[in-house]
This record gives C-alpha cells, structure tokens and sequence, in this order.
C-alpha cells in the first residue's frame, strides 16, 4: 500500500473514533456534562482538522469555505484550556468573560479579509496557494505558535496549582486522580502537537518520502490517543471529581497580621488535637473536616500548616499516621498484625501509599523497621 493511502486509511479511522467517542461523550449520563461537552466539542474540532488527509479526494469545498475549514483550528487550544479548568473545578461554569476565547480565531479571520475573502476566485486560489509566503500567512503562524504557548503555559500552571491544593486539602489518594488523568492528558496533547509541528515545519525541507514517514507517525500517535481515551473512559468511569472554583493555595490567602503568641496556641492546640482525638485515623480526612471538627476556619487552618508549619496538609497528616504504625510496629504484643492491617488502622487505604510515605519519612520500609526494631 502506497503512503498517501495508508495516510487516509489512518486519518479516516482517526476521524470516525474521535466522532463516535464524542457521540459517547455527549449522550452518557454524568454529573460532568459541561466537561465531556467541552472534551466533546475538542475532539471534534481536532477530527475536522485531521480530516484535510484524506476530504479533498471525495469533496471539493469554496477556498473560503475550505480556509474557515483551516482556521476552525483554532478553537482546539481554548477547548482543551476549558476542558481542563472544569475538570479540576466541580462547580467550574462557561461565562461571557469566556468569549475572550473566540478572539484569536476572529483576528485570523480580520486579518484574511482585505486580500483573501473580498477578493476574486482568481485571487483567492493565488493567496491560498501561496499562503505561507504572504504577509498575512505569515504573520498569523507566528501569532498562532504565540498563542498556543500561552495556552500551554496557562494549562501547566492550572495543573500544577491544582496538585497543590490537593496537597494541602486532602490526604484520600483518591483525590488524586483527576490530577493523575490531567497530567497524562497533558503529556499525550503536547507529544502530539510536537509531532505536528515537526511534520509541519519538514514541509519544503526534507524529501516527500521523509513528510509522509512523519505524516503516518503523527496518524499513528492519534490512534494511540483515542484508544488510551476509551480505555480511560472504560475504567475510570468515576472520573472528574474536581474542587471547588473557589479554593485558594494557602499562599495566595492573605495572613492575619496576628502575633506569634496566638500562632503558637494555635500550633499548640492543633498538635494536640491530633495526639489526643487521632483524626488522621480517618482515610478520607481533608482540611475542611480536620477545621470543622476543631471550630477553626478553614482557610485559617491552611494558612496553620502550610505556612507556620512549611508542612503540605498531605504530608503533615501522613506523618501521625507514620507515627502511629511505628508505635504498633514497635509494639511487640501487636507482633501478629500484618502490615496490611496496620495500614488501614492508621489510615491508609493502600499499600502502595503507605509504603511511599513511610519510606519517606523513615528511610526504610515498614517491614525492616519492624526487625530493627
């Protein structure tokens, strides 16, 4: 099979899968219907995009039909951004504000009225044809290289701060997979629009050969990703549990200008609330349980631990309960108990987990601490 048809046969396959998911995505029932909408709504615009491989040998579109075709590519960057906001915020919703969105997509459109819709069918095919030598051609690639490093760059940011509040709100694994499941996303979006790049920057460079080779690369990489994307789907169907817009890193919580007496009372009183009452026994403890149960706010209590003690809420939690399985560790009339019971009686909920933070708070695991002890 000659590579220009091995290319359609992949960006067909590609096509169909991206648009059957969305179907799925759209008709599923689930409490995150603004999320697969917008997931949705990427993949589709993404499948429209790849469909240039394999469209022209079956449909001949208008050049302004076939340049808005182009240019609806826009959209991919700020559907992702929003996708990813609304997984990490569970209450996260589309606002005007929001439009700024569409504003990159209209620039390109202003900027090829004057010389390329306005103008003739003679004019247009001599602008289309010569589009990356023009002015205006460009002038947008750059624009849109810039833009899509802002997208980038605004979309670790989110993710990273999202990990963030984690570690300092929560101490259930389990609150942790929507991160996990962004991040992969994450590394899979920008492995693939690497490979796009390259494939688009190989053009009158590298022999015809070289280009398609990167071509049916970059097809194969889309085939991987829809597939990973059903897989997720399939089993993690529980996914997408974000916070609330809301929250806040507790060092973008502006401190109360009180002394450090009160600070230390406070410390005080927290330290032996923990000792006494044990709540770090519970596996689904956050901040806002561990602040209602001691009658402080919350926010306060992030600012308590965060800051005063430099400690992420995850790791000052985990640390008591490292410290209660080395009291029954140590404890020889508890010698039966397996670590996998010790685990859940000090409030983990896997082995994995425990295992990682107490070797990092004890610099062994748990079963040579039991023997050298």
């Amino acid at each position: 099979m000659e590579n220009s048809s091995i290319i359609s046969v992949l960006a067909i396959i590609i096509v169909l899968l991206f648009l059957f998911f969305s179907v799925f995505l759209l008709t599923v029932k689930t409490e995150k219907k603004l999320s697969n909408a917008l997931l949705a709504a990427f993949l589709v615009v993404t499948a429209i995009d790849i469909s240039a491989f394999f469209y022209m040998q079956y449909i001949q579109l208008p050049l302004a039909l076939e340049m808005l075709r182009i240019k609806i590519s826009n959209f991919k960057d700020p559907l992702l951004f929003l996708y990813i906001l609304s997984v990490i915020y569970s209450n996260f919703k589309l606002k005007r504000i929001h439009l700024i969105f569409v504003l990159p997509w209209v620039i390109n459109i202003v900027v090829l009225i004057p010389r390329f819709f306005l103008g003739d069918t003679t004019a247009k095919m001599e602008f289309f044809t010569q589009y990356d030598q023009t002015v205006e051609g460009q002038f947008l690639t750059v624009f849109g290289h810039v833009v899509s490093l802002a997208y980038f760059l605004a979309t670790v940011y989110y993710v990273l701060r999202y990990r963030k509040l984690l570690l300092e709100n929560y101490t259930d694994k389990n609150a942790f997979k929507n991160y996990i499941w962004l991040k992969q996303l994450l590394i899979l979006i920008t492995i693939g629009q690497c490979l796009t790049i390259v494939k688009n920057t190989s053009r009158g460079i590298y022999a015809n050969e070289t280009i398609d080779a990167l071509r049916i690369l970059t097809l194969l990489f889309g085939v991987f990703f829809i597939f990973w994307l059903v897989f997720k789907a399939l089993n993690s169907p529980k996914l997408f549990r974000g916070i609330d817009v809301n929250l806040q890193a507790s060092k973008e919580i502006t401190k109360d200008t009180a002394v450090n007496e009160k600070i230390n009372q406070q410390i005080a009183l927290l330290k032996n609330y923990m000792k006494d009452e044990e709540p770090f026994l519970n596996p689904s403890l956050s901040i806002r349980n561990l602040a209602e149960q001691m009658n402080i706010p919350p926010r306060e209590l992030s600012v308590l631990i965060n800051q005063n003690l430099n400690q992420h809420f995850f790791d000052f939690v985990n640390e008591y309960r490292i410290n209660k399985a080395k009291e029954i560790l140590k404890d020889l009339s508890k010698s039966e108990f397996t670590v996998l019971e010790i685990l859940y009686e000090v409030g983990f909920n896997s082995k994995s987990s425990f295992n990682t933070a107490f070797k990092k708070h004890t610099g062994t695991t748990p079963t040579q601490y039991r023997k050298t002890t």
